[in-house]
């Protein structure tokens, strides 16, 4: 067989190149799973009852910071979700020549981040439901097990991102944008465009150590060399993927006329962006970013929005949109228990979380404005 590419490497991934439409759909597959088991598990929340603090007094789980931030922060993850797979698969279908490798980059990078969370996502999810969650006929106990295979599946996550590190450590520029001219002291913790700022310098700052990590490896051995390189070059695809996600949840919330949606999506990429920049404050403290005052003021903010978006879980759920009759064959989504669904339902499949009626790629109109 003749090639006109230079060399074996290419060949084999021209040859593979055909399973990036395979890397949008194992994304979209889990990404509705996590939202499957966000309305179950919210539902739940508002369906269970715990004694109170007062004799007699009986009170929703829900009702409990404890229990009902844990679900928010993930809404808030699978939000982001939703936008980043949307505005991937906008950009696949619009791709040319020029720009088809930054795009399959793209969906590469993508169905890593979201695949991933999708497991940390499902299984919150099923401990939030205590026992009832391990019960199969409750829709939770084997989604993570089902994740896993999207995972792996087109791609292994870890090598294809591997290989997207090795091409962002000299061949990509963070696009630093939104910082402003205000010292960051002077900034404020709840604007959008000042976090994202944030998470950017970050991504640059991953980067500029996998670049120096490169620079500085032994001389005359190229394994040795990436094995310098390789655990920043990760963390740089990381924060960039997370970076990538904040800029589609960003577009989302403008485009949003309804006011009540435009707060409380706002509300949602908030809490987002601001559990992102967590884990990077010591670095932005460091390198001049951020202020003591906003690191010290983080964790206060982060529980400020969430006491706001608690009343309004099953509305963000609700906008998933998911067929009614799903949620009927899980017990423990109408307050049911599995000893009161086995004596009462008669013996049939419980219909498959991923539903093409779930399926990302059909938004819910209802709510979730197109990104």
């Amino acid at each position: 067989m003749n090639s006109n590419l230079g060399n074996r490497r290419r060949r084999l991934l021209r040859s593979i190149s055909r399973i990036t439409m395979g890397k949008l759909c194992m994304s979209a597959g889990t990404l509705g799973m996590s939202r499957t088991a966000l309305a179950i598990a919210v539902r739940y929340a508002h369906n269970r009852f715990i004694a109170g603090t007062k004799p007699g007094e009986r009170v929703a789980l829900a009702a409990h910071r404890s229990h009902h931030g844990r679900l928010i922060e993930k809404l808030a993850m699978v939000y982001a979700m939703t936008f980043l797979h949307r505005t991937t698969v906008a950009r696949w279908a619009e791709h040319t020549d020029e720009d088809r490798a930054e795009v399959e980059r793209l969906v590469a990078i993508a169905k890593g981040w979201i695949t991933w969370q999708a497991r940390d996502i499902t299984i919150e999810c099923r401990e939030r439901c205590g026992a009832q969650g391990l019960f199969p006929a409750n829709g939770l106990a084997d989604l993570p097990q089902n994740i896993e295979g999207g995972i792996t599946a087109e791609g292994d996550n870890l090598v294809i991102w591997v290989k997207a590190a090795a091409e962002m450590v000299l061949g990509h520029e963070v696009a630093r944008r939104g910082a402003g001219q205000l010292p960051a002291g002077e900034r404020d913790l709840t604007d959008l465009h000042f976090l994202r700022a944030l998470l950017a310098e970050a991504e640059a700052l991953w980067q500029d150590r996998a670049r120096t990590a490169l620079r500085e490896g032994p001389s005359g051995n190229p394994l040795s060399r990436w094995n310098e390189t390789s655990p920043a070059a990760l963390e740089m695809v990381s924060v960039h993927a997370r970076l990538q996600a904040a800029d589609a949840f960003i577009c989302a919330v403008a485009q949003a006329m309804d006011p009540s949606v435009r707060y409380l999506l706002e509300r949602l990429c908030l809490l987002f962006l601001l559990r992102q920049i967590n884990e990077h404050t010591g670095d932005l403290l460091a390198d001049g970013h951020m202020s003591g005052d906003q690191v010290r003021e983080l964790p206060r903010t982060v529980n400020a929005v969430i006491a706001e978006l608690a009343p309004h879980m099953m509305t963000l759920v609700d906008a998933f949109d998911i067929p009614a009759e799903i949620l009927a064959s899980v017990p423990i989504a109408g307050g049911a228990y599995i000893d009161q669904y086995l004596d009462t339902a008669a013996p049939r499949p419980a219909p498959s979380p991923c539903d093409h009626r779930t399926h990302p790629f059909v938004p819910s109109r209802r709510f979730m404005p197109d990104a």
